[in-house]
């Protein structure tokens, strides 16, 4: 007979999957508990859910929800790491972390993704990582619109401004 808390921790797994833009799988193994701590305070900033449970109950879970394509990859020591907001967020932050704390070490790692119903493989989530954020692009896209809007303000202004010294320089000479 499967026992209450298993069928509670998948109900749970399956509650923090609904709607999920962003699914990781990590290899967290060599990591020591004061970089997790960190790592995992790196996620909550970045509105990411990550959490470590038994690969059963992720497997049972994303079943549930019809996601098979995880199931060659929950081996060995998995996290999951899961954003409802940002696509990104799992991948950029995994790779910061790395980057920053971990000295550009291969671990933690990724397992593979599912990103928009795409699953993804380690090195997808790699490339995916080093994309600047959504608000980075977004502002960049808006630069470039405004780009040639600056660039005729300050020509209509430059002619203004000629205008107004070649009338000075004949106002000056005609003093004279």
């Amino acid at each position: 007979m499967v026992q209450k808390y298993k069928i509670d921790r998948v109900a749970d797994i399956k509650e923090r999957l609904e709607d999920a833009k962003a699914i990781v799988l990590i290899d967290y193994k060599g990591i020591n508990i004061a970089e997790v701590d960190n790592l995992r305070n790196r996620f909550r900033q970045a509105k990411v859910d990550y959490f470590v449970t038994k690969n059963t109950f992720i497997k049972i879970a994303l079943n549930d929800l019809g996601i098979t394509d995880f199931d060659s990859y929950l081996t060995g020591p998995t996290a999951l790491a899961i954003c409802k907001v940002d696509e990104v967020a799992p991948a950029r932050e995994l790779a910061k972390f790395r980057k920053d704390v971990m000295e550009e070490k291969e671990f933690p790692s990724f397992k593979c993704g599912l990103i928009d119903n795409q699953l993804m493989s380690t090195e997808e989530l790699e490339a995916l990582a080093i994309l600047p954020s959504k608000e980075e692009l977004l502002a960049r896209m808006l630069a470039g619109f405004n780009a040639p809007v600056t660039g005729f303000v300050g020509v209509l202004q430059g002619i203004i401004r000629k205008f107004v010294y070649v009338v000075d320089a004949i106002a000056k000479n005609q003093e004279n």
